[in-house]
């Protein structure tokens, strides 16, 4: 084993990352040590890169190793780890909970009280190695493809946002069609939606929302999205909205355009508090919120193993780009200009 590694470091309190050499990650008695494969990139890494608001409030103090999005090999186990063995293929589920606060000990550990974030309270994936507690490894069949593993994490936070909602016949909003909106408009069309309205204003998501079927798919720079999905409803609204890209704005042009009575769930994280009319959005609609964090654990990794193996939805379609650890800062770069939808980067 190496004693060095190559990594991307958050090294300071402002915006960027390096890649440099640092300490391959020790590993505790009931953890595991993984050779990553594959490492996706996330909206909340380039909150991260980009040192905003969000990040400043909610990542470890750097230096610090970030990313927390792979699939890889394990290669060292601890002395007390049974069911995780050197050699298996895993991926990684990112919520670290604690096992004992109320939410654990009553099956809701996606919301842990005192849960740790791999790549944002503790060193993450964009490495070579990672060191991480054997109770997060999700076991792959050994011939799934490494995109395929690597991306499981966050496709499972569009199926468990499409699935916090009553989809099949209904018609649904998905409002942010980065992947987790790209994805949910495929899972939503999937559990049988009759009908699916993407709202987004960059033009080659609009085009990858239309391709994954998407009834309609609303630049919201060209026209009115309220409008239009009022009209395409016979001016009732639709019966589900999917919030998926923290913008003030449009959140609060989804509740708009939600019906009475409907539902709808929220994923996308704001970069700072938003504003939002609750007594017409919410309270006099009688709307049902969802609050989505992460995914059921292991719930949602159940259902999604399930979605991949029938073949009901391809989630390597949103991946746009696949480029080597070292080419991460041309990848943010790409991400913050709309220039790539999902990137998956190979240490």
């Amino acid at each position: 084993m190496p004693e060095m590694m190559r990594a991307v470091v958050k090294a300071e309190a402002a915006p960027g990352a390096v890649l440099t050499q640092v300490p391959v990650p020790p590993i505790g008695p009931a953890d595991i040590l993984v050779r990553v494969r594959a490492a996706s990139m996330c909206g909340t890494d380039l909150h991260i890169y980009n040192w905003d608001p969000w990040a400043q409030s909610r990542f470890h103090p750097p230096p610090m190793v970030f990313g927390h999005e792979c699939c890889g090999d394990v290669v060292e186990v601890g002395r007390t780890v049974s069911h995780v063995a050197v050699g298996d293929f895993v991926s990684l589920e990112s919520h670290i909970t604690c096992g004992q606060c109320l939410q654990c000990r009553t099956g809701q550990g996606h919301v842990c009280a005192n849960v740790q974030i791999l790549g944002v309270d503790r060193p993450g994936v964009y490495a070579e190695y990672v060191s991480v507690p054997a109770k997060v490894a999700w076991k792959n069949p050994p011939d799934l493809p490494i995109e395929v593993a690597s991306i499981q994490e966050p496709f499972g936070n569009a199926v468990h946002t499409v699935f916090a909602c009553d989809i099949p016949t209904r018609r649904v909003a998905v409002i942010g069609c980065g992947p987790i909106g790209l994805w949910a408009i495929a899972i939503a069309r999937a559990a049988g939606a009759a009908a699916v309205y993407a709202v987004d204003i960059n033009p080659l998501r609009l085009q990858l929302a239309a391709q994954l079927g998407a009834t309609q798919a609303i630049n919201s720079h060209d026209r009115d999205p309220v409008a239009v999905v009022r009209q395409a409803t016979g001016g009732e609204g639709v019966d589900v909205m999917l919030e998926m890209s923290g913008n003030a704005r449009a959140i609060a042009q989804g509740f708009e355009m939600l019906r009475y009575g409907g539902e709808a769930a929220l994923l996308g994280l704001p970069a700072r508090p938003v504003e939002l009319d609750l007594n017409n959005a919410i309270i006099f609609k009688g709307a049902t919120v969802h609050g989505i964090s992460g995914r059921k654990i292991w719930d949602t990794w159940y259902r999604t193993a399930g979605l991949i193996r029938s073949g009901a939805v391809d989630p390597t379609s949103v991946i746009t780009h696949r480029l080597d650890l070292a080419e991460f800062d041309r990848a943010f770069t790409m991400m913050n200009k709309g220039e790539a939808a999902k990137v998956v980067l190979y240490p």
